[in-house]
């Protein structure tokens, strides 16, 4: 029996209806919540994920400032932006979309956004309470994730989840956020000699590495859920993920597609973080 979709557009959809409501109560109490998104360079991919973000903030209610600057920007220009969008009391989340040019110190940029306005979670300060299990704000993908095993019920205490990747922008994450809810957890990469060894193992799959088939259908556990963060090109050009979506589907009993699956989820959770900063200042 096949698997069971996860669909990420609608729970995105249902997730941002509920946003739209949380804006209207911010609304009602003077504060309309505001998202600036900084696009350096002309990187095609990130001028996309640009104009999505900027869409969903419509589609929502959110203020959102999209600035976009040439490649020729210099750090110290970008970082002198980020400083003056910290001290903008209508921008309540921050995003500089990545990658940035080659002569840019992206950490410099991540660790110069104010703490309370990283809603991309990437600062050192929101990696930091997400380890000690402090509140912060949790890197989108990941969290789209856990929203995901949510929405199916799934209960996580005392399952072997399996990541691969570790990345500070899923891999790394996800792996402490499925702890938190009680998982036992191994973490695999390009260093693992054995990796379905592993996954056979495992009762839920993060595919988080940006390789087509890093996961088929023989290294699946019958019943498992898996994840799929993988975004790819097949030979025909088409959108895929990391998994073998026809061959696994057959063996898991949930799995994300790819396009509409965690891909919503990411910027679903990104307008999450901006209203929960948004709140924040009520209790300034």
């Amino acid at each position: 029996m096949a698997a069971q979709l996860i669909d990420g557009n609608a729970l995105s959809q249902l997730i941002r209806t509920q946003a739209g409501e949380r804006v209207l109560q911010l609304q009602a109490r003077g504060v309309k919540p505001g998202l600036a998104v900084v696009l350096v360079g002309d990187n095609p991919a990130s001028q996309v994920y640009v104009r999505n973000k900027v869409k969903a903030c419509e589609q929502v209610g959110i203020h959102s400032v999209m600035e976009k600057y040439d490649a020729s920007l210099s750090q110290a220009e970008l970082l002198a932006r980020v400083e003056a969008l910290n001290q903008d009391k209508h921008i309540h989340g921050i995003l500089v979309q990545l990658p940035l040019p080659a002569h840019i110190d992206a950490q410099k940029v991540i660790e110069a956004i104010a703490p309370e306005k990283d809603v991309d979670g990437f600062h050192v300060a929101s990696a930091g309470a997400l380890m000690t299990g402090l509140p912060g704000y949790w890197p989108c993908t990941p969290h789209g994730c856990m929203k995901m095993l949510e929405h199916i019920g799934y209960n996580l205490r005392g399952k072997h989840a399996v990541v691969i990747g570790r990345s500070n922008i899923v891999g790394k994450p996800m792996a402490m956020m499925l702890l938190a809810q009680n998982a036992t957890v191994t973490v695999c990469h390009s260093a693992t000699t054995d990796l379905k060894h592993h996954t056979l193992q495992a009762d839920v799959i993060v595919a988080a590495v940006g390789k087509r088939n890093i996961l088929t259908a023989d290294m699946v556990k019958p019943g498992a859920v898996v994840l799929d963060v993988g975004m790819n090109r097949d030979d025909d050009g088409k959108l895929c993920g990391d998994v073998d979506f026809e061959g696994v589907r057959q063996v898991a009993s949930h799995i994300t597609p790819v396009p509409g699956g965690v891909g919503p989820m990411t910027i679903t959770m990104l307008l999450v973080n901006t209203l929960a900063s948004a709140e924040q200042t009520l209790h300034a």
